[in-house]
């Protein structure tokens, strides 16, 4: 039924956003994001205008959001048998919220870095420099501990599947380690970019899941953050 007053149509608006954060999961992490960073500008107390940036970015990736799950619904109702004209229309909306998404992170990042990058210097110059030995120790030690980690967990290979996973605890531990060695926060975050790509290519040919790639990069930074303190403890 069609909304006879202002009011009536404020309420649709709202039940069409509600939906989307019902049924699509996409829209609840877009919402969990939005809040982890509008919390943490209020902490590091951007300017206005930078706010007003980040309020924009966010709000536009919300707004990808909602028109690509209204396309979904009208394409579903057209064509609810499968056709690949509907999967263009449904990647092709999902696109956007793509392109949106990625423009809003590199927003974020302009805005936020410069605030967030002098803590996190101050934070590796406390844990101190690598080592070359303490690098070659650490993916050693990864190795050791995440077969014996699947040998107790008796699932998977040393190689493929299991708890954890092996691929990732190597990645992590190595991007641990180049930015330990670096002390830069740029090289951190492509360490860290290109160790979340090696998880991620993990779940995606389902040879882990979630639970054995996060405790395999758990695994290999944690190894990788002590022995980087103990080398430098008895330098």
């Amino acid at each position: 039924m069609k909304p006879t007053s202002f009011v009536e149509s404020v309420n649709c608006a709202i039940e069409g956003v509600l939906y989307t954060a019902r049924t699509q999961k996409h829209m609840r992490h877009h919402f969990l994001a939005a809040l982890v960073v509008l919390v943490a500008a209020l902490l590091l107390r951007i300017t206005l205008l930078e706010f007003m940036l980040l309020a924009l970015a966010i709000s536009f990736v919300l707004f990808a959001e909602l028109l690509n799950t209204a396309i979904e619904v009208v394409v579903d109702m057209i064509s609810p048998e499968f056709h690949p004209m509907a999967k263009l229309a449904k990647d092709v909306a999902a696109g956007a919220v793509l392109v949106a998404a990625f423009g809003t992170a590199i927003m974020g990042y302009l805005v936020l870095s410069k605030y967030i990058f002098p803590m996190e210097k101050r934070l590796l110059a406390m844990v101190g420099t690598g080592s070359e030995l303490g690098i070659i120790v650490s993916v050693i030690l990864v190795l050791i501990a995440v077969i014996i980690l699947k040998g107790v967990t008796a699932s998977g290979t040393p190689l493929k599947g299991g708890l954890p996973s092996g691929h990732s605890a190597v990645a992590f531990s190595i991007a641990t380690s180049v930015t330990l060695q670096a002390q830069d926060p740029l090289i951190a975050l492509l360490c860290l970019i290109l160790a979340l790509m090696v998880s991620h290519s993990r779940l995606l040919l389902r040879i882990h899941t979630m639970r054995e790639v996060v405790y395999g990069a758990l695994t290999g930074v944690s190894i990788t953050v002590v022995v980087n303190l103990l080398f430098n403890a008895f330098a």
